[in-house]
Protein backbone atom coordinates (compact mmCIF):
# COMPACT_ATOMS: atom_id res chain seq x y z
CA UNK A 1 0.00 0.00 0.00
CA UNK A 2 1.68 3.47 -1.08
CA UNK A 3 2.43 5.83 1.50
CA UNK A 4 3.49 9.55 1.39
CA UNK A 5 6.71 10.67 2.68
CA UNK A 6 7.25 13.75 4.99
CA UNK A 7 8.38 15.77 1.93
CA UNK A 8 5.36 14.81 -0.52
CA UNK A 9 2.93 15.42 2.67
CA UNK A 10 4.56 18.77 3.19
CA UNK A 11 4.52 20.17 -0.23
CA UNK A 12 1.19 19.83 0.35
CA UNK A 13 1.08 22.41 2.99
CA UNK A 14 -0.58 20.16 5.10
CA UNK A 15 -0.11 20.33 8.89
CA UNK A 16 1.12 17.14 9.49
CA UNK A 17 3.26 15.73 12.95
CA UNK A 18 5.33 12.40 13.14
CA UNK A 19 2.41 10.30 14.10
CA UNK A 20 0.43 10.65 11.15
CA UNK A 21 3.44 10.13 8.78
CA UNK A 22 2.84 6.45 6.78
CA UNK A 23 -1.20 7.48 6.36
CA UNK A 24 -2.33 5.80 3.71
CA UNK A 25 -2.96 7.93 0.74
CA UNK A 26 -6.21 7.04 -0.13
CA UNK A 27 -7.05 8.57 3.38
CA UNK A 28 -5.03 11.50 2.10
CA UNK A 29 -6.76 12.24 -0.45
CA UNK A 30 -10.57 11.03 0.67
CA UNK A 31 -11.18 8.27 -2.09
CA UNK A 32 -10.20 5.01 -3.62
CA UNK A 33 -10.81 3.68 -6.78
CA UNK A 34 -12.61 0.18 -7.12
CA UNK A 35 -14.38 -1.70 -9.75
CA UNK A 36 -13.82 1.67 -11.94
CA UNK A 37 -15.49 3.71 -9.88
CA UNK A 38 -14.20 6.44 -6.95
CA UNK A 39 -15.30 5.66 -3.46
CA UNK A 40 -15.19 8.08 -0.24
CA UNK A 41 -13.35 6.83 1.89
CA UNK A 42 -12.18 7.73 5.50
CA UNK A 43 -10.30 6.15 8.58
CA UNK A 44 -13.78 4.81 9.40
CA UNK A 45 -13.57 2.68 6.32
CA UNK A 46 -11.25 -0.31 4.90
CA UNK A 47 -9.32 0.94 1.89
CA UNK A 48 -11.26 -1.53 -1.07
CA UNK A 49 -8.74 -3.48 -2.19
CA UNK A 50 -7.96 -4.97 -6.15
CA UNK A 51 -7.96 -8.44 -4.28
CA UNK A 52 -11.97 -7.96 -3.17
CA UNK A 53 -12.80 -6.95 -7.11
CA UNK A 54 -13.09 -10.79 -7.38
CA UNK A 55 -16.36 -10.99 -5.70
CA UNK A 56 -18.07 -8.59 -7.68
CA UNK A 57 -16.66 -10.64 -10.58
CA UNK A 58 -17.73 -14.34 -9.57
CA UNK A 59 -21.13 -13.06 -8.11
CA UNK A 60 -21.82 -11.41 -11.71
CA UNK A 61 -21.41 -14.33 -13.12
CA UNK A 62 -23.83 -16.42 -11.45
CA UNK A 63 -26.80 -15.33 -12.72
CA UNK A 64 -28.81 -13.78 -15.39
CA UNK A 65 -28.41 -10.30 -16.07
CA UNK A 66 -32.21 -9.47 -16.37
CA UNK A 67 -33.05 -11.46 -13.27
CA UNK A 68 -34.73 -10.26 -10.32
CA UNK A 69 -31.67 -11.20 -8.07
CA UNK A 70 -31.46 -10.29 -3.98
CA UNK A 71 -27.67 -10.40 -2.72
CA UNK A 72 -26.53 -9.51 1.09
CA UNK A 73 -23.32 -7.80 1.51
CA UNK A 74 -21.85 -8.42 5.41
CA UNK A 75 -20.23 -5.57 6.39
CA UNK A 76 -19.81 -3.41 3.57
CA UNK A 77 -17.46 -0.95 5.07
CA UNK A 78 -17.51 1.89 2.38
CA UNK A 79 -20.22 0.35 0.18
CA UNK A 80 -17.84 -0.75 -2.83
CA UNK A 81 -18.76 -4.51 -3.19
CA UNK A 82 -22.60 -3.33 -2.75
CA UNK A 83 -22.09 -1.06 -5.12
CA UNK A 84 -20.11 -2.10 -8.20
CA UNK A 85 -22.72 -5.27 -8.26
CA UNK A 86 -25.40 -2.72 -8.06
CA UNK A 87 -23.55 -0.31 -11.11
CA UNK A 88 -23.37 -3.80 -13.09
CA UNK A 89 -27.01 -5.18 -12.66
CA UNK A 90 -29.43 -2.38 -12.05
CA UNK A 91 -32.31 -4.59 -11.97
CA UNK A 92 -30.80 -6.34 -9.02
CA UNK A 93 -31.16 -5.59 -5.63
CA UNK A 94 -28.23 -5.47 -2.90
CA UNK A 95 -28.76 -5.17 1.06
CA UNK A 96 -25.11 -3.46 2.54
CA UNK A 97 -24.95 -4.16 6.12
CA UNK A 98 -22.45 -2.85 8.33
CA UNK A 99 -22.11 -2.20 12.23
CA UNK A 100 -19.88 0.89 12.24
CA UNK A 101 -22.55 3.39 11.45
CA UNK A 102 -20.02 6.09 10.41
CA UNK A 103 -18.86 3.35 7.51
CA UNK A 104 -22.58 3.01 6.77
CA UNK A 105 -22.99 7.27 6.66
CA UNK A 106 -19.85 6.93 4.17
CA UNK A 107 -21.34 4.22 2.21
CA UNK A 108 -24.38 5.93 1.63
CA UNK A 109 -22.47 8.62 0.38
CA UNK A 110 -21.15 6.93 -2.25
CA UNK A 111 -24.16 5.69 -3.41
CA UNK A 112 -25.60 8.75 -3.70
CA UNK A 113 -22.16 10.08 -5.74
CA UNK A 114 -22.72 7.73 -7.98
CA UNK A 115 -25.45 7.89 -8.57
CA UNK A 116 -26.90 4.03 -7.63
CA UNK A 117 -30.33 2.92 -6.83
CA UNK A 118 -30.49 -0.51 -5.68
CA UNK A 119 -28.52 -0.69 -2.87
CA UNK A 120 -30.90 -0.88 0.50
CA UNK A 121 -28.33 0.18 3.71
CA UNK A 122 -28.73 -1.39 7.48
CA UNK A 123 -27.19 -0.94 10.35
CA UNK A 124 -26.02 -3.97 12.34
CA UNK A 125 -24.15 -6.57 13.02
CA UNK A 126 -24.10 -9.37 10.40
CA UNK A 127 -27.45 -11.30 10.08
CA UNK A 128 -29.34 -8.96 13.01
CA UNK A 129 -28.84 -5.90 10.37
CA UNK A 130 -30.73 -7.98 7.75
CA UNK A 131 -34.69 -8.23 6.84
CA UNK A 132 -36.05 -11.66 7.46
CA UNK A 133 -36.30 -12.70 4.23
CA UNK A 134 -33.91 -14.76 2.00
CA UNK A 135 -30.95 -14.38 -0.60
CA UNK A 136 -30.18 -15.52 -4.20
CA UNK A 137 -26.34 -14.78 -2.85
CA UNK A 138 -24.61 -13.54 0.06
CA UNK A 139 -21.15 -11.99 0.11
CA UNK A 140 -18.57 -10.57 2.50
CA UNK A 141 -14.98 -9.07 3.24
CA UNK A 142 -15.07 -9.65 6.65
CA UNK A 143 -12.07 -9.61 9.06
CA UNK A 144 -10.15 -12.23 8.98
CA UNK A 145 -6.68 -11.39 10.47
CA UNK A 146 -5.38 -12.73 13.31
CA UNK A 147 -4.55 -10.99 16.44
CA UNK A 148 -0.97 -11.81 16.11
CA UNK A 149 -0.52 -11.25 12.57
CA UNK A 150 3.18 -9.98 12.69
CA UNK A 151 2.49 -9.66 8.62
CA UNK A 152 0.22 -6.64 9.42
CA UNK A 153 1.69 -3.97 7.87
CA UNK A 154 1.66 -0.54 10.04
CA UNK A 155 0.36 1.50 7.52
CA UNK A 156 -3.17 -0.64 7.62
CA UNK A 157 -3.00 -1.84 11.73
CA UNK A 158 -2.00 1.88 12.44
CA UNK A 159 -4.86 3.61 10.35
CA UNK A 160 -7.87 1.73 9.31
CA UNK A 161 -10.58 0.52 11.63
CA UNK A 162 -9.22 -2.64 13.37
CA UNK A 163 -12.79 -3.93 14.16
CA UNK A 164 -12.89 -4.84 10.06
CA UNK A 165 -9.53 -6.45 10.49
CA UNK A 166 -9.14 -8.66 12.73
CA UNK A 167 -10.96 -11.42 14.34
CA UNK A 168 -10.76 -14.28 16.51
CA UNK A 169 -9.97 -18.22 16.37
CA UNK A 170 -7.00 -17.26 14.11
CA UNK A 171 -8.85 -14.64 12.19
CA UNK A 172 -11.72 -16.92 11.70
CA UNK A 173 -14.10 -16.54 14.41
CA UNK A 174 -16.27 -13.99 11.93
CA UNK A 175 -16.17 -16.43 8.68
CA UNK A 176 -17.52 -19.49 10.98
CA UNK A 177 -20.60 -17.23 12.34
CA UNK A 178 -21.42 -16.13 8.60
CA UNK A 179 -20.74 -19.53 7.27
CA UNK A 180 -23.62 -20.89 10.10
CA UNK A 181 -25.91 -18.34 9.96
CA UNK A 182 -25.62 -17.56 6.52
CA UNK A 183 -27.94 -20.89 6.37
CA UNK A 184 -31.06 -18.91 7.65
CA UNK A 185 -31.04 -16.57 5.27
CA UNK A 186 -30.13 -18.30 1.61
CA UNK A 187 -32.90 -20.01 -0.60
CA UNK A 188 -32.36 -23.26 -1.81
CA UNK A 189 -29.23 -23.23 -4.06
CA UNK A 190 -28.01 -19.70 -2.75
CA UNK A 191 -24.60 -19.03 -3.23
CA UNK A 192 -22.15 -17.68 -0.44
CA UNK A 193 -18.82 -15.65 -1.22
CA UNK A 194 -15.95 -15.17 1.05
CA UNK A 195 -13.35 -13.18 1.33
CA UNK A 196 -9.92 -14.82 3.54
CA UNK A 197 -6.63 -14.65 3.81
CA UNK A 198 -4.23 -16.80 1.69
CA UNK A 199 -3.42 -19.23 4.59
CA UNK A 200 -7.13 -19.58 5.54
CA UNK A 201 -8.60 -21.28 2.44
CA UNK A 202 -8.36 -24.89 3.80
CA UNK A 203 -9.97 -24.25 6.92
CA UNK A 204 -12.61 -21.61 5.26
CA UNK A 205 -13.62 -24.64 2.95
CA UNK A 206 -13.67 -27.49 5.53
CA UNK A 207 -16.01 -25.12 7.79
CA UNK A 208 -18.29 -24.66 4.59
CA UNK A 209 -17.97 -28.43 4.06
CA UNK A 210 -19.11 -29.24 7.60
CA UNK A 211 -22.15 -26.80 7.77
CA UNK A 212 -23.63 -28.36 4.45
CA UNK A 213 -22.21 -26.45 1.71
CA UNK A 214 -21.70 -27.82 -1.47
CA UNK A 215 -19.84 -26.84 -5.01
CA UNK A 216 -17.01 -25.51 -3.16
CA UNK A 217 -14.45 -23.44 -4.93
CA UNK A 218 -11.22 -21.57 -4.39
CA UNK A 219 -10.92 -18.50 -6.52
CA UNK A 220 -7.07 -16.63 -6.59
CA UNK A 221 -6.66 -12.77 -6.58
CA UNK A 222 -4.58 -11.48 -9.34
CA UNK A 223 -1.55 -12.09 -7.74
CA UNK A 224 -2.25 -16.17 -7.52
CA UNK A 225 -3.15 -16.27 -4.10
CA UNK A 226 -6.37 -18.08 -2.41
CA UNK A 227 -8.40 -15.23 -1.90
CA UNK A 228 -12.06 -16.03 -2.44
CA UNK A 229 -13.87 -19.12 -1.53
CA UNK A 230 -17.54 -20.05 -2.37
CA UNK A 231 -19.77 -22.23 -1.23
CA UNK A 232 -23.45 -23.37 -2.34
CA UNK A 233 -26.68 -24.09 -0.29
CA UNK A 234 -28.79 -27.23 -1.04
CA UNK A 235 -31.86 -28.07 0.86
CA UNK A 236 -34.98 -29.82 0.13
Amino acid sequence: MCCRSRAAICMLGQNVNCQQLGEPVAYLIGYQEFWSLNFKVTPATLIPRPETEILVEQILKKFDTDCPVTIADLGTGSGAIALAIAHERPKWTIYATDISLPALKIAEQNAKNLHIANVKFHHGDWFNALPRQVFDAMISNPPYIAEDDLELSKDVSNFEPRQALIAGDKGLQDIQHIIQEGKNFLKSGGYLLIEHGYQQARHVAKLLKIAGYSDIILYHDLSGLDRVTQGRLMTG
